[in-house]
């Protein structure tokens, strides 16, 4: 038996191989195949767009992933999410031409339909924009439950072509003016935008890869725990970039005190020192935490050696959920 997993193609593609081989999932071929070679020999991995991973997920076609959430709302997906994988950072925005100074997506509805001028915008992301629109006052004072029109190369559908949603293919921000009054895409920086003069109207939803899983998956005990021991390895790698392993010196009369100041994850390992009235303490600790506490450490203690933690897994934490143990041997 073999897990099939998918991971997506384009801007969070990078991310998730240096994901994948953090965790010692060793990758060969995604530069040439859309069906790489993983190290663990039981998983099947594919390499996918972005939007396309939570349907299939759904469907059955693949048993886990990584996507986007943004993807996993647009698409209205029925999917476990299992992690925040923390890369691939973007926000999904409603931007307009700057000339217009809108201050939200109600007042751009707002002042347009009021002098009873039609508005076009322009997005990947239908189902996220209509939702939005409909939810706008502006919208629902004049049209109630009525559907914006939704037009694509393939079919149009809605009922108020006062309001319309026109499916992008990608380059969003060139659309507007000729082509839109304003767009829905995402921005890590919000530059492209503003050199195709263009204006962050409202930010409508932050997203970053997930990693999500098909339900029946979850409920096969074999593909139940190779599914979590990714999840385990992905979370190893995560936690263990904000975390740093430090190892330092302490006479007996200073350990209390440094002990009381270390903010451990579980209890720091001590050591008694072959130099009397000297203890060894080694604990993992928040990177932020660093500097908060050194200069106490620098008056308590000596030889103070931090290292970065290649992996540190959660052992006890997944395959828990609700008090439910949902692990179980893999035969």
């Amino acid at each position: 038996m073999r897990l099939r997993m998918v991971i997506p193609k384009g801007s969070l593609e990078k991310g998730s191989i240096e994901l994948l081989e953090k965790a010692f999932y060793k990758v060969e071929g995604y530069e040439r195949s859309y069906n790489p070679l993983v190290s663990d020999r039981e998983i099947d991995l594919r390499v996918l767009r972005p939007q396309e991973i939570p349907v299939y997920i759904a469907e059955g076609l693949f048993d886990v992933g990584i996507t986007g959430r943004d993807w996993v709302e647009e698409t209205g997906a029925d999917v476990k999410i299992l992690r925040n994988l923390e890369f691939g950072k973007v926000k999904l925005v409603f931007a307009a031409p700057v000339s217009h100074n809108y201050e939200s997506l109600n007042h751009f509805l707002e002042k347009n339909l009021s002098n009873g001028r039609p508005v076009k915008i322009a997005t990947e992301y239908l189902n996220i924009t209509m939702s939005r629109v409909m939810s706008a006052e502006a919208y629902r004072a004049r049209f109630g439950s009525k559907k914006p029109m939704i037009i694509t190369p393939w079919y149009r559908y809605g009922e108020n072509p006062s309001v319309s949603i026109l499916l992008s293919f990608g380059a969003t921000e060139a659309k507007p003016p000729l082509a839109a009054d304003a767009i829905v895409d995402n921005t890590e920086t919000g530059r492209t935008l503003e050199q195709n003069n263009l204006a962050i109207v409202e930010e409508l939803m932050e997203s970053s890869a997930h990693l999500v899983a098909n339900r029946q998956a979850l409920e096969d005990e074999w593909k139940r725990e190779k599914i979590y021991d990714i999840l385990t390895m992905f979370t190893g790698v995560i936690e263990s970039e904000k975390k740093l392993h430090i190892f330092l010196n302490v006479r007996e009369e200073n350990l209390g005190e440094l002990l009381a100041t270390l903010p451990a994850l579980k209890s720091p390992t001590i050591n008694k020192l072959s130099m009397e009235g000297w203890y060894a303490v080694n604990t993992v600790i928040d990177k932020t935490e660093l500097h908060r506490i050194l200069p106490k450490l620098r008056r308590l203690a000596q030889g103070l050696v931090a290292h970065r933690p290649e992996l540190i897994l959660p052992l006890e934490e997944i395959g828990h959920e609700g008090g439910e143990n949902l692990g179980g041997k893999r035969g």
